[in-house]
């Protein structure tokens, strides 16, 4: 989010893995332990789940899905303005995704503006991936174990190594489930954050993601939230944002998912775990 008008910036610095990650983010999980893993290194949870998130990726572009997006700043507890799009991601004819908007009510915010990273983050990153293609970009620093509801967890740290260009990338933590070894909760935000020369800044909210297990095999997310203080140089702006994901149904085109290696009969399912729970909304 940016301010409506310009004004000048603060510097930016940006240190690998240096989080800053409030205690709010941490009302839902057990205690952490930090000892190491049993039976298996860190090194393979790593390529495990990576290896599980590129199916993840594959698959979850062959599900349609609705997505509701609603942005609000709070002066102290009141909202004062406030951004909501519900749109419906499907495919056309020819089998290629598209966005059907189908409620977007006149904006109300004034004290920020949307921006194309904005709604770029809302669409493609707060539904972070970590594939194995992606691995050689960050920093991974194991921190322990940790219960999420019915889950058992691997807890990591991640950062980019480094930013390169306009790239956008995930700075938080993560939640690997011991069992499916796919990640079922993250926290952190999209970095870095945008401070021109001129003065203008675009600012982006930490959030916590919680992801569900989808046909009893993939962990699709279907809450996000923020709640957090963007520190504009001409003062902080309270912002509250949650994203719901619903209605996932596979696409009815001929395609090939697969999970761990193997095809998956569209009519097929396992056994459901119960995933890590939002906070009540």
């Amino acid at each position: 989010m940016r301010l409506p008008a310009r004004f000048h910036a603060l510097p930016f610095h940006f240190t690998a893995l240096a989080l800053i990650l409030t205690a709010a983010a941490w009302g839902q999980e057990g205690q952490l332990d930090k000892s190491e893993p049993k039976g298996i290194t860190t090194d393979e949870i790593i390529h495990r789940f990576a290896t599980k998130e590129k199916e993840f990726k594959e698959a979850r572009d062959q599900y349609t899905y609705r997505q509701d997006v609603r942005v609000q700043t709070l002066e102290g507890d009141t909202v004062d303005g406030e951004y909501q799009q519900v749109f419906d991601v499907t495919f056309d004819d020819k089998g290629h995704k598209v966005k059907n908007v189908v409620f977007a009510p006149q904006a109300t915010l004034q004290r920020i503006m949307m921006t194309e990273e904005d709604i770029d983050d809302i669409e493609n990153r707060l539904p972070f991936v970590l594939t194995s293609d992606e691995l050689n970009e960050y920093n991974i620093l194991y921190v322990g174990l940790q219960q999420e509801d019915e889950l058992h967890c691997y807890v990591f740290d991640i950062a980019p190594k480094q930013i390169e260009g306009k790239k956008r990338y995930f700075q938080g933590r993560i939640w690997v489930d011991d069992h499916d070894f796919q990640i079922v909760k993250t926290y952190g935000k999209t970095v870095p954050d945008i401070r021109k020369k001129k003065g203008q800044e675009n600012l982006f909210p930490s959030f916590t993601t919680w992801r569900e297990q989808i046909d009893g095999k993939y962990w699709f997310p279907t809450y996000t939230r923020a709640d957090d203080t963007l520190n504009f140089s001409t003062g902080g702006v309270r912002i509250r944002e949650i994203v719901k994901y619903s209605n996932y149904k596979r696409f009815g085109a001929n395609v090939k998912i697969t999970y761990e290696g193997q095809e998956v009969p569209k009519d097929q399912k396992a056994p459901n775990q119960q995933p890590p729970q939002p906070p009540q909304k």
